[in-house]
């Protein structure tokens, strides 16, 4: 089989890489980067670490500080502007997913104009684009290695999943300690969405051999250190495994897809505000449990690298441990179900149907071992409320 595979030109990796941060926009190029990230990080004083380092590099940076939690298209207007108006020639998202994200877009959006919308999948954007430097500050999204954007249409509250070499991040600065601050549920959150891209990722019916050893490697990372780091967000070593694992698990589903958790988790955020972690974790165990029958050795393989299985096991026990543990840790963690999340049930059951809708025309359930119909889809996100 030929596939094709794409990474970042460059990572920067280890603790105090974001020290090279000046070194490595100069090298790509550019000298008027727009720093996008949040108000949080703007006000804890990381954002102003950076821009020192980017101005005692010579360059002329601006910060724009005004990224949401799941960017929409109407968070996107100021950030434009405010990319136009400094004359950006490069795009640095700083963040967890939704400033990356939002750097991604408007990288595109500065170069080629239009609607987020005219982006949306099936279409494969190649684009130009402005380069992007993501730097990720949770163990999670993966998006600082990804081909991958996600933006809610303001009008229609759908989570839009754009795709293409275009999203592609010039260069990643993967910098653990940048994560110690974390507190537990984010640790969680971020912890279980990492490990849904690398199973979903091995999974998939686009999986191919190169993706299939990063997220060996990111699965067994996760399981041995995720409890750890949640437990104590200052043990380092933890937090530097957690970190390494989220952006291998982010370049393998970049090339070879997530499947049907990822399709069924983001109208969950879109329509009740769930963080897309939490919402991966909500849906983790039934779809597993759902999906496993189709792929068992696949399964089992995954259930071997967390540790819940050995080579003793023969693939059927290994795949149905897996199933066991995904719960147990998710019951270790915390994560709470859409009712005990607040989610009225009257709300979440008349939502069902356009839940459906957006989770097929994602195309992620298409990936699933097990391609689900839309009767199937209804039934998990039913299952999971309570």
């Amino acid at each position: 089989m030929v596939f094709t595979f794409a990474q970042p030109r460059q990572l920067r990796i280890g603790g105090g890489a974001r020290s090279e941060l000046g070194e490595l926009v100069s090298g790509l190029g550019a000298s008027r980067p727009l720093l996008v990230t949040d108000g949080f990080l703007e006000g804890n004083g990381a954002a102003a670490e950076l821009m020192a380092l980017m101005t005692g590099a010579g360059l002329q940076p601006a910060l724009w500080a005004e990224t949401v939690p799941d960017p929409t298209t109407d968070s996107l207007v100021s950030g434009l502007a405010a990319l136009h108006e400094h004359g950006a020639d490069l795009v640095i998202g700083f963040g967890g997913g939704s400033p990356m994200d939002t750097a991604k877009a408007l990288a595109l959006l500065a170069v080629q104009g239009g609607r987020m919308a005219d982006y949306r999948a099936p279409r494969r954007n190649d684009g130009p684009a402005l380069p992007v430097v993501a730097i990720p500050t949770t163990a999670g999204s993966g998006s600082e290695a990804t081909q991958f954007t996600i933006i809610t249409d303001s009008g229609s509250n759908e989570k839009m999943l754009c795709t293409g070499p275009a999203f592609l991040p010039a260069a990643a600065v993967i910098d653990f300690e940048l994560t110690l601050s974390m507190p537990p549920r984010l640790t969680a959150d971020t912890g279980v969405d990492a490990l849904t891209h690398a199973v979903e990722a091995y999974v998939s019916r686009r999986a191919n051999r190169l993706s299939d050893a990063l997220c060996l490697t990111a699965i067994t990372s996760i399981g041995a250190h995720l409890r750890r780091a949640y437990a104590d967000g200052t043990d380092r070593a933890a937090r530097e495994a957690l970190m390494l694992a989220a952006t291998q698990a982010g370049i393998a589903f970049s090339n070879s897809s997530v499947a049907l958790v990822h399709g069924m988790s983001r109208p969950i955020g879109a329509h009740f505000h769930v963080a897309h972690g939490l919402s991966n974790a909500m849906l983790f165990p039934a779809v597993t449990a759902f999906s496993v029958g189709s792929a068992t050795a696949r399964y089992a393989d995954c259930a071997r690298a967390l540790g819940c299985a050995s080579v003793a096991d023969d693939d059927a026990q290994a795949a149905e441990s897996l199933v066991a543990e995904i719960g147990a840790l998710c019951r270790d963690l915390a994560v709470p179900t859409p009712e005990a999340f607040g989610i009225d049930e009257a709300a979440w059951t008349a939502t069902i149907p356009t839940m459906v809708q957006q989770a097929i025309a994602s195309g992620s359930p298409a990936n699933n071992p097990r391609v689900p119909s839309p009767d199937d889809i209804a039934a998990l996100y039913a299952a999971i409320y309570r």
